[in-house]
């Protein structure tokens, strides 16, 4: 283990003695600011910084925490069950690039998912952060959430084996015997969560928890108030936390907002209706191209690309020694909505989906699933199931099921697998344990919040964005492109404005744009 030895860093902080673990560092700059009774001794324990390499639980985070020479992780101690607070306990993993300058404080950051580490994200966004103001001011944090990454224990419910069978398995069969038959295996698939995770972690997974680690982790890390940066499903933890902790918000930037006054099933049609946008997108920049995939007549796409991605239900594609089904060749597709950038790597796997060949959509489908070079998967696919299961609220009706489906179809016609519209349970429907729904209400004393949001978002649509500005009373800065999330991505006029928010409060003027 890399030794760090960390130097006063201000005048709440305390170098703590004692025998820590060879090559751990031992700080305490909690308690600060309010603590909830009973949790004293979470909102003020001492946190260990070592090196990041042992945090690693993937191929792509050990390269990643090896190639960073900045960075130093911890173990944060917090209860499993917050209303049983000396009970068994676990741990949020950390990640802290120190700041350069006089700091103001902690800014944290969530990636989104449910599911994705915070960690790898810090450790990624980390030279664009050093390179600006924020790194003088910042101390950059990511934490992975309960149950991900390395934080301990890991919502786990298949191997890497079964998850590239599961991938394998379209479940497009729309008949009675083919929707009992997808039933069965998302009662098996929740069976399997709770024999491998714990109901008692599967109860405590969800949102409603993740914010008071959040809260935990604010005193622990010596801010009186919280500085969050939050992308995509991150902006509801943004959200929830200004619910829960008003008077401890001192900033929060939310960058690809989920609307939390939008029903279960409105957001899934809204999504719909954003990646058909982005397809259309696509399809249009594609149309210019000599070597469009989907020829020039972008009015035909959506039946082109059908015609491309269907026959693989019965004949997946040979990629090395496993097979693109046409799940995965959809899941590639969506993964390369969330960025202009991968758009002509798209039109090049589909032109090899045209000569038999699977390599790229593949490799799209694997980035989707956070699946490495050795084929092993993170977190990021179960996590996101068991913190959807336990956040909202259960749809059962099998009416509305079916209704959902002839929706979403309608709402996406490039996704029309030309199955009749019907739906099965799905695997919260056989959850284990109940949702822990948090109805949001009108949030008192919370200072402005700057969310920003894109105008062909295809996973978060704009619409969202706007709501979630006015739902918290907050400022709204647009973005005109194609892409998820655009906060530290390279734009300046983003980049130019969060800056400003973040380091002097100051929110951008009504109606600013940027493109």
């Amino acid at each position: 283990m890399l030794f760090l030895a960390l130097p006063l860093l201000a005048s709440c902080t305390s170098v703590v003695t004692g025998s820590p673990t060879a090559g751990t560092a031992l700080e305490q700059r909690g308690p600060v600011g309010a603590v909830p009774a009973g949790l004293e001794r979470f909102y003020g324990q001492q946190v260990g910084w070592e090196g990041c390499e042992p945090y690693a639980t993937t191929g792509s985070t050990t390269t990643l925490y090896k190639t960073k020479k900045s960075i130093e992780c911890a173990r944060l101690e917090v209860p499993l069950d917050y209303a049983k607070p000396e009970g068994r306990t676990i741990t949020i993993g950390l990640l802290r690039q120190r700041a350069l300058g006089e700091r103001i404080g902690s800014l944290i950051i969530n990636p989104g998912g449910p599911g994705a580490s915070g960690m790898a994200a810090a450790a990624s966004l980390g030279s664009e952060v050093k390179a600006s103001a924020l790194g003088d001011r910042f101390d950059l944090i990511g934490f992975d959430p309960r149950g991900v990454g390395a934080s301990q224990p890991q919502v786990k419910c298949l191997t890497d084996a079964e998850r590239d069978a599961d991938r394998l398995d379209d479940d497009l069969d729309t008949s009675p015997a083919g929707v009992a038959q997808t039933e069965a295996e998302n009662k098996q698939y929740a069976e399997k969560c709770a024999a491998t995770t714990g109901v008692d972690v599967l109860a405590n997974v969800g949102t409603r928890d993740v914010v008071r680690d959040l809260d935990v982790m604010r005193s622990a890390l010596g801010d009186e108030k919280l500085t969050y940066l939050g992308y995509s499903y991150g902006t509801h933890i943004g959200a929830a936390y200004a619910q829960a902790f008003p008077g401890n918000v001192r900033a929060l930037v939310l960058d690809g907002a989920v609307d939390p006054t939008q029903g279960q099933v409105e957001s899934l049609i809204a999504q719909a209706a954003g990646f058909q946008k982005s397809f259309d997108a696509f399809a249009l920049w594609c149309a210019t191209r000599q070597d469009c995939a989907l020829g020039n007549d972008p009015s035909k796409s959506n039946q082109v690309f059908r015609d491309l991605t269907l026959p693989l239900v019965q004949r997946p594609v040979a990629v090395g020694d496993r097979k693109l089904s046409y799940n995965d060749a959809i899941t590639g597709v969506i993964q390369a909505m969330y960025t202009e950038e991968l758009w002509a790597p798209l039109n090049t796997g589909l032109t090899e989906l045209k000569n038999n060949r699977g390599d790229v959509l593949m490799l799209l489908a694997d980035n989707y699933f956070d699946r490495d070079k050795e084929g092993r998967y993170s977190t990021i696919t179960d996590a996101f199931n068991a913190v959807k299961c336990v956040d909202e609220p259960r749809v059962t009706d099998k009416n509305v099921l079916d209704d959902l489906a002839r929706r979403y179809k309608a709402a996406a016609p490039f996704l029309d697998d030309g199955q009749p519209a019907a739906a099965a349970l799905d695997s919260c429907a056989f959850w284990p344990v109940p949702p822990s729904v948090q109805e949001h209400k009108a949030v008192a004393g919370l200072p402005p919040v700057l969310v920003i949001s894109t105008t062909g978002d295809p996973a978060t649509p704009y619409e969202a964005g706007v709501s979630l500005a006015q739902t918290l009373g907050g400022g709204l800065l647009t973005f005109e492109g194609n892409q998820h999330t655009v906060y530290l991505h390279g734009n300046k006029c983003v980049d130019d404005a969060g800056h400003e928010y973040l380091l002097n409060l100051t929110l951008p003027a009504e109606g600013k744009r940027c493109s």
